[in-house]
């Protein structure tokens, strides 16, 4: 559910502003207003300020992930030295090693492609190039394969091998000034710099590099430093914009803020702005509003929360969905993953995970869940790894009996489908009774009228022993009046008469929801035949002399990891999208609410 806020309309002296918003951030349950971007050059400079931190912190702690602990400990430079610069000189010399460091990383490319090409030539200083000009010749640089090397150059022109190095030939001929020279092969480009110099530049570099590395490496140990420095900043930015925002009236001496906050902190949010002395209007948040939206759900409904979160939020006003498609969600999860053994391991998993990461616990706790469901669904065909139960053990005809075959578990995911569509048009119902009238709801109780009579109907023609009673048809022929009659509520009788027979069109999308449901029973099959293909082949190695079983194991344990791996994956996905597609639609859910961001002061 949503919790019910409170609006508070604020007016505050500016001279009492700045204390006041440090006072209500430590308070941290009122969000202010505000316009998230920078409206000023103090906002830009701050929002400036807090992406270099936050980029600076991001290289460092991908610098941590890159190498090992005794890199990190055998550069750790002592805390003294940089506990004499300030927090922005800090960052300054970070962003400083890290430019040194991409810059140095290019120049050294450059150098290195530099020393392959002039090396085959060895020593050519400038020097002496500049002496054998001063002479009156000319150098003109040549590589030649060896088989393509001519002795009769030698005899025909003044040429010095330079080098010879994986089949090639490099040498000079030297000509006169004053002569046109001319040759059958093409002229090498001479190198800018002779190589021995190319090589003190790369061992410059290189000492430069690794002190700046072993820089880089000291820095990671002020992480933390600049994180909270970071947060800082952000707590700043967050209270500036929150003052920037402020309405100015009475040539600037005055300013009005707007606030949110929950309905349950009255009293406590009430006391405090007595005890501070600002004068304050208060009155329930309104749909017009636009209050912030904070859900206040139960436990199990409340683990579901960031799925939901991963589309949007509700509206103010607006049935918070969660509790609703929460059941749903486990169960499809469930008949996606389509093994009993996958469940398992989630729930043991993810309980054993809750040991070892304790921040986490809310999120593990949805995965134990999820794999309840996998293991209450999976029970319905019975397969567990890959393999089914009647096939493992010896069971009596009647239990055998009781499990689902591929047919039955295809039509029960259409079936299941249909119950989730038929929930959602009597909660869209119900919703709309209650918030706008009786004749509002209507039509969508027609609508789960007629659908559940079809749906009986057509499984009437697939089992005999299935007879829908006569009065049955009457009820769908009283849902199909309260479509035609309910689908509009306001106009004339012929105008709603009209809408509601272009109302049954509707139909067609109602059946073409139905048919997405099939993908709880496709990726279900498919992640149990991806097992048994993994048993199937791990069996066959068991017939390898000596070590069959030790391949036979090795198969089972990373063949069933991968598919649970996929397998999660899709069903994860697949029932994300039914929520958000086909329940989210026939629930008539809108969304588009922001976040509840009460005003605080980041701890440190």
């Amino acid at each position: 559910m949503i919790t019910k806020m409170d609006k508070y309309s604020f007016i505050v002296f500016h001279s009492d502003l700045a204390p006041f918003l440090e006072s209500l951030q430590g308070l941290g349950m009122v969000d202010i207003t505000r316009d998230n971007k920078a409206v000023d050059a103090r906002s830009k400079e701050l929002f400036d300020l807090s992406i270099r931190y936050n980029r600076i912190i991001k290289k460092l702690k991908s610098t941590v992930a890159e190498s090992s602990e005794d890199d990190l400990s055998a550069n750790k430079t002592g805390e003294s030295y940089f506990n004499e610069f300030s927090d922005l000189e800090l960052l300054e010399k970070a962003e400083l090693s890290f430019f040194n460091k991409e810059q140095w990383e290019q120049e050294g490319e450059q150098l290195r492609r530099e020393l392959y090409d002039s090396s085959v030539w060895g020593v050519l200083h400038k020097e002496d190039l500049d002496k054998i000009a001063a002479l009156g010749y000319k150098i003109h640089l040549f590589s030649v394969s060896e088989k393509s090397f001519k002795p009769q150059w030698e005899q025909d022109y003044a040429i010095h091998i330079l080098n010879e190095i994986n089949g090639k030939i490099y040498f000079i001929i030297l000509s006169h000034k004053d002569e046109e020279f001319q040759f059958e092969i093409p002229e090498s480009k001479q190198p800018s710099r002779s190589f021995d110099i190319v090589e003190e530049k790369i061992a410059e570099l290189k000492f430069r590099t690794e002190q700046n590395n072993t820089l880089i490496n000291s820095l990671t140990g002020e992480i933390e430093r600049l994180e909270r420095e970071a947060k800082k900043v952000g707590s700043d930015l967050d209270l500036y914009l929150a003052g920037a925002a402020s309405l100015k009236e009475a040539e600037d001496t005055i300013a009005v803020l707007t606030g949110f906050a929950p309905s349950d902190n009255k009293d406590i949010v009430r006391a405090f702005l007595d005890n501070e002395q600002i004068y304050y209007l208060t009155e329930d948040a309104v749909k017009e509003d636009n209050p912030p939206i904070k859900l206040k759900n139960g436990f199990f409904s409340r683990l579901y929360e960031p799925i939901g979160d991963l589309y949007m939020l509700p509206k103010y006003g607006e049935t918070d969905l969660t509790p609703y498609f929460a059941p749903f969600y486990m169960l499809f999860f469930g008949l996606c993953l389509g093994d009993m053994g996958y469940g398992l391991v989630l729930l043991i998993g993810a309980g054993l995970a809750k040991l070892k990461f304790p921040k986490f616990r809310s999120y593990l706790t949805l995965v134990q869940f999820l794999g309840l469901g996998a293991v209450l669904m999976a029970l319905l065909p019975g397969v567990i790894f890959g393999a089914k139960l009647q096939d493992i053990f010896h069971l009596p005809v009647s239990v055998n009996e009781l499990f689902f075959s591929d047919l039955k578990m295809f039509w029960f995911a259409i079936i299941f489908g249909l119950v989730q569509i038929v929930f959602a048009r009597m909660l869209n119902a119900v919703t709309a009774i209650i918030k706008s009238g009786w004749q509002y709801g209507m039509h969508n109780i027609g609508w789960s009228i007629v659908i559940i009579w079809a749906a009986l109907k057509y499984a009437s023609t697939m089992v005999p022993e299935l007879v829908v009673p006569a009065f049955a048809n009457y009820i769908a022929i009283a849902g199909a009046l309260l479509i035609l009659f309910f689908s509009a509520v306001k106009g004339n009788i012929f105008v709603r008469l009209a809408k509601g027979g272009l109302a049954f069109y509707d139909i067609t999308s109602i059946f073409g929801d139905m048919l997405s449901y099939i993908r709880l029973f496709g990726l279900g099959t498919a992640g149990a035949i991806l097992g048994m293909v993994v048993n199937s082949v791990a069996m066959s190695m068991v017939g390898i002399p000596y070590l069959g079983w030790l391949f036979a194991g090795i198969m089972l344990l990373i063949g069933h990891i991968a598919v649970l791996a996929l397998s999660s994956l899709g069903a994860f996905v697949h029932p994300m999208r039914l929520t958000f597609v086909e329940f989210y639609k026939n629930a008539n859910f809108s969304g588009g609410g922001r976040a509840f961001r009460p005003l605080v002061k980041e701890k440190e």
